[in-house]
Parts: C-alpha cells; sequence; structure tokens
C-alpha cells in the first residue's frame, strides 16, 4: 500500500461526503483536501512524548494503542479561505469558524472512520485513538496529542500560539489513524519543534484573553476563556484568532531577513 494511494481515497470522500459543507452557512465548504504524512509506529519521538516537557507520561505510543502496529497516517484539514477570512476580525469568533470547529471536527471524525474501513477492506486493522473509548483528556492534556503526533509525522512545527505550522499554514483540524500497514514514513523536512515559526509576535495581539506572550502560551488562561466561550455559544465553541491574519495562516510564513 502507498501514501498516494490513501491520499487518492481520502480525496474521493471529501468529493463525496456531505459533512464538509455547512448548509445552513450558504452551503460554506469547511475544509480544502488534506496534507498527508505517515509516522512509523516505532518512532523514538513517540517515546520523547512520554516526557514532562513534551505530552506527558499519560501519552500512549502507537503500539500501546494497537498491538502490531507499524505506521501512523496524520493529516491536516486546513479550513477554506472563506472560514478564515471571516475569522480575522477581533474580538468574538466568526460563526463560520465556530462550525468548522464543531462541525467541522464531526467530519474529521467520519474521515477517521472512513480510513479504519478503507484500511480493514485492504486487510488490516487500524485503530483512531480519538474515537477510542481508551482516549481521556486530563488537566487540558490528551492521551494521544493530534499536534504532537503530526510533528512526528512530519506535517510541521510548533508556533508561539502552540499551533502547529504546516505547509498549508496552521488554520484547520487535525487527526490520524494508527494502522499496522507496513508504509514508508514521510521525511520531515524540519530538525527543530519550532523551525515553521518566525516569532514575529503577529498572535500576540489577536488573543482575545491574552494567553500568548513571547514566552509562549498559557493554555489554562486559553482554556478557561474556551469555556466561557461555549457557554455563549453552546452546541459550538472555539476562537481560532491566534491562527488568522497572521503570517502563518495558510502558509509556512517566510523568515525575516536578518
Amino acid at each position: 500500500m502507498r501514501l498516494e494511494d490513501i491520499v487518492k481515497a481520502m480525496n474521493g470522500f471529501f468529493e463525496a461526503n456531505p459533512l464538509n459543507v455547512a448548509a445552513e452557512l450558504n452551503s460554506l465548504q469547511l475544509f480544502d483536501p488534506p496534507l498527508v504524512a505517515v509516522a512509523a509506529a516505532d518512532d523514538p519521538l513517540f517515546d520523547r512524548l512520554k516526557e514532562a516537557d513534551a505530552v506527558g507520561p499519560g501519552h500512549m505510543s502507537p503500539k500501546e494503542w494497537q498491538s502490531g502496529s507499524k505506521a501512523v497516517v496524520s493529516y491536516f484539514l486546513p479550513f477554506t479561505a472563506t472560514v478564515r477570512k471571516a475569522n480575522r476580525s477581533l474580538g468574538l469568533p466568526a460563526l463560520e469558524w465556530l462550525y468548522g470547529r464543531i462541525e467541522g471536527e464531526r467530519f474529521n471524525q467520519a474521515l477517521e472512520k472512513f480510513l479504519v474501513g478503507y484500511f480493514a477492506a485492504a486487510g488490516y486493522r487500524a485503530l483512531a485513538p480519538t474515537s477510542d473509548r481508551r482516549f481521556t483528556v486530563v488537566d487540558r492534556k490528551s492521551n494521544w496529542s493530534e499536534r504532537h503526533v503530526a510533528f512526528v509525522a512530519g506535517l510541521g512545527t510548533f508556533g508561539l500560539s502552540r499551533s502547529l505550522i504546516t505547509q498549508a499554514g496552521s488554520a484547520g483540524r487535525l487527526g490520524s489513524v494508527i494502522v499496522d500497514a507496513d508504509l514508508k514514513a514521510t521525511a520531515r523536512y524540519y530538525s527543530e519543534p519550532e523551525e515553521n515559526c518566525i516569532k514575529c509576535g503577529a498572535c500576540i495581539p489577536r488573543c482575545p484573553p491574552q494567553a500568548i506572550t513571547e514566552s509562549g502560551k498559557d493554555n489554562a488562561v486559553c482554556g478557561d476563556y474556551l469555556d466561557r466561550v461555549k457557554m455563549r455559544y453552546t452546541p459550538r465553541y472555539g476562537c481560532g484568532k491566534c491562527q488568522t491574519a497572521v503570517p502563518c495562516e495558510d502558509r509556512i510564513p517566510a523568515k525575516r531577513s536578518r
């Protein structure tokens, strides 16, 4: 099995699935086609994620989720320009962004389920950790971090806002599936965890609760703000201001000349 075949199947799912469209918002398309990469299940970086300065000891490795696993297929779903542009104003999140966060996650889960079935039809065992009953979030830390898994797979690196900056930017959603198929791992085009971030600080004034500083992001402050947004917009919530109207919104920003 080749990565090209997986990408082709995923693109076919995109074309046929109505969950990628918000009918209530003039049939707004939520995502553009995904970026897809593969990590080896025994990549040493998965053990590194268990360390306290990464995700933490509760983070499970691919083989802990599913014995005999050989690869992790990780993908990034870029928000469409319409979703991104709607959220560029300061203040409260745009309705388009809230749909992208909640209805978009339903599409994301459907895509993961599709991939599990795709691999099963080819004779392989596959599992989507975030849909598994063992998936947990404690103190805003999960035992399967899509951002960190995507970093291992070669999709991108972290920014000052802690968003993952991919070749299609940071505005989007992430997903992954663990499989026992022998897939070739994607080569990481970077060597440092924050290599794609130019430290421009554009995300700092964009953050409504001021959770981002030049030193990084306070996840507790961000999380508390999201809780307040959820109270206002239930059943939807989100923010994404640090991912829009910034140089890394839809690309890897160009390095500044010294």
